[in-house]
């Protein structure tokens, strides 16, 4: 990202960034708002991934090959195993 430091943020901190989608339940289609997405290299490894429509009651299964196609986010290791 460039930042000197990095946290996770509160979902109070970006509700705005979100209009129209329930707190929580943000899909991850940052593109679509101005922001880079970036994702674990296991999670860009699976076949389908799941995740929240906007609201606590929809999700979208999609081909992990479509996301990436649609969002074209940044793989960076995010996590780590021991």
């Amino acid at each position: 990202t460039g930042a000197a430091q990095v946290g996770i943020a509160a979902e109070e901190d970006f509700r705005e960034a979100f209009p129209g989608c329930e707190l929580g339940a943000m899909p991850p289609f940052g593109n679509l708002y101005g922001m880079d997405v970036f994702v674990d290299p296991r999670l860009a490894k699976d076949k389908e991934i799941v995740f929240n429509a906007g609201t606590h009651r929809a999700l979208i299964r999609m081909a992990y090959e479509d996301f990436e196609r649609l969002v074209q986010p940044k793989v960076v290791a995010l996590s780590r195993t021991n």
